[in-house]
């Protein structure tokens, strides 16, 4: 489980292809490294991955068929950078949201608006059923953030961004068209689904 407080950013250093299956390694932020293991799960862009070397502060990911079909790792190349973040200890501060690292789809950027103090994004889902789980001042991950949508349109969302997250994270690389990785609240999924099926049961028994 992760909360969606990205701890740091982290650069592709070496890629592996093979037939539907990648691995990568990462130069991990020194803060991040301590206590890692072979066989932990840490979040890269919000995508769950389970750590499977360790070689000083180069640590190693396998990306399998599922994981580049729905999520923009598989678009990733030597040198780019990816959100990290460790797995939530329990006990411990929850700053953003509980995340289960788990995708549901790709959003594209579709526009940005710039301001002095903050910048706002606008994303459109290549998944548009998932609008019904997305709701103003409803939580969303993107790339692993966790933030809070600001307005919703029927097949767009946008979100506010601070200079902190700005400066954290590589949401402030993002440009027109590129592709970032959405998780939805599952606790919304869970209220949206049971209204749904409450009211599909109603209108059967009429």
């Amino acid at each position: 489980m992760f909360t969606g407080i990205v701890q740091g950013t982290a650069q592709i250093d070496s890629l592996i292809e093979k037939a539907d299956f990648k691995t990568y390694r990462l130069k991990m932020p020194p803060q991040m490294l301590e206590g890692l293991e072979i066989g932990a799960s840490v979040a890269n862009n919000g995508v769950c991955l389970t750590v499977t070397a360790i070689e000083g502060e180069l640590v190693s990911f396998d990306l399998m068929r599922e994981t580049l079909r729905l999520t923009n790792l598989d678009k990733l190349k030597v040198g780019d950078f990816v959100n990290v973040e460790r797995a939530m200890k329990m006990g411990a501060e929850i700053g953003g949201h509980i995340l289960s690292g788990h995708v549901y789809c790709t959003a594209r950027v579709s526009r940005l608006l710039p301001s002095e103090n903050n910048l706002q994004i606008w994303f459109e889902p290549t998944d548009p059923s998932i609008m019904k789980y997305i709701l103003k001042k409803g939580f969303i991950a993107v790339d692993g953030i966790s933030l809070t949508v600001g307005e919703t349109e029927e097949n767009r969302f946008c979100v506010n961004l601070i200079p902190e997250t700005l400066q954290r994270t590589v949401i402030a690389q993002r440009a027109a068209g590129d592709e970032v990785n959405i998780e939805i609240d599952p606790q919304t999924q869970a209220i949206v689904d049971t209204v749904e099926r409450y009211l599909a049961d109603k209108a059967t028994e009429k």
